[in-house]
């Protein structure tokens, strides 16, 4: 007997579809089960679109030496996705800051990423009093409307299966390989595959729990991202005021405008799983008040860079942000790679920025040899 699908992924998110197509090389079939009614429409459309290039992570030198090998090999993969029309610059706060302009100089350094001094028509947009100094950097944003037809045209060249508004309920083991209960748009049905991955990001644990499977530790936060639109002045800059209680603003490619977002002002709330129990993140998003925090974010960030004032509110984007607890202490972002969780060849997935794709492919090479051996 043979199952009806050698890979079945859970999730048509970036790092899902991503996946699908590397494991679609080393497999005749795989399936992704989306349950929206298209992919990348959560947490990878709904985030600053940033590509890193290390200087976000002063505080986790892995998480930044990673992003700055992913860097080059996002842009000239997605290279068609991407927008570097435009000009990024990182500011270094006097006070409250968790790193020194001398010391985030060093950083960059050590990482071998490029930074120089801010030139002086940029520095004056900043107020001198909040901040230490100015940097120009490298980095720019992906288009996520671009990225979405991108991988739709390939997974269907590569014959990878999709199947939308299908919600993966639970996986118990079967003979063969693993069985998936699925609810469609029409009835309820159930499929098999030798290999699952589980890449819903904040659905992790609901999919454990239903399945009667241990959680994993992650902890999930309600976020806001605002959308505004910028001064002329501003259009074609990013503005990122570190390390600490503060902000970045840059342009959302997708909408043609600019996000807001806020350290202190972004979470709404937050929450942990714990247990056996996991709180439904989608449903506790469709539920919850959403008024926005644009009024208190623009109050701090007009303090830094006071031409920001003049921006003007367009919307907001909601979506849940899910967090490795550990990550809280040194803003790290590993990668969940948790294989055979709780069921031989059920393995979860989840990265916290979409660049370290890179390395949840080696990490998946590495799980399936294991499981080979």
């Amino acid at each position: 007997m043979r199952a009806d699908y050698d890979v079945v992924v859970i999730g048509g998110g970036f790092f899902g579809c991503v996946l699908a197509r590397h494991l679609k090389t080393r497999f005749g079939s795989v399936l992704i089960l989306e349950k929206d009614k298209d992919i990348l429409r959560r947490a990878s459309y709904v985030n600053q679109a940033r590509v890193h290039n290390g200087y976000h992570y002063p505080r986790s030198l892995l998480t930044a030496l990673r992003s700055r090998v992913n860097f080059p090999r996002f842009v000239e993969d997605y290279h068609d996705c991407i927008d570097s029309v435009f000009s990024m610059y990182y500011a270094i706060a006097r006070k409250f800051s968790n790193v020194t302009a001398p010391q985030f100089k060093l950083f960059c350094d050590r990482i071998g990423a490029r930074v120089a001094a801010a030139p002086a028509q940029i520095t004056r947009l900043f107020n001198p009093t909040y901040i230490e100094q100015v940097f120009q950097v490298e980095e720019c944003a992906f288009d996520a409307d671009k990225l979405r037809r991108k991988l739709w045209q390939a997974l269907h060249a590569e014959r990878v299966e999709i199947r939308l508004e299908t919600k993966a309920i639970r996986v118990e083991p079967a003979s063969p390989g693993i069985r998936i209960t699925c609810a469609g748009p029409q009835d309820e049905y159930t499929l098999t595959a030798t290999h699952v991955l589980n890449c819903t990001y904040s659905e992790i644990n609901q999919i454990l729990e239903a399945s009667g499977l241990p959680l994993i530790p992650l902890k999930h936060e309600l976020a806001e991202i605002a959308l505004v639109r910028v001064p002329e002045e501003l259009r074609r800059l990013g503005m990122t005021v570190m390390c600490g209680p503060f902000f970045s603003t840059m342009p959302f490619p997708a909408r043609s405008l600019h996000s807001l977002s806020h350290v202190r002002y972004t979470p709404h709330c937050s929450w942990q799983d714990a247990g056996q129990r996991a709180v439904d993140a989608h449903d506790h998003l469709a539920t919850a008040r959403k008024n926005t925090n644009f009024a208190h974010m623009l109050r701090d960030v007009r303090r830094y860079l006071p031409m920001m004032g003049d921006c003007l509110y367009v919307d907001s984007l909601w979506e849940v942000k899910t967090v490795l607890p550990l990550s809280e202490a040194d803003d790290s972002r590993p990668i969940l790679m948790k294989a055979h969780a709780g069921l031989e060849n059920l393995h979860c997935i989840m990265g916290g920025k979409i660049d370290n794709i890179y390395d949840a492919l080696a990490g998946l090479d590495v799980i399936l040899a294991e499981s080979r051996a």
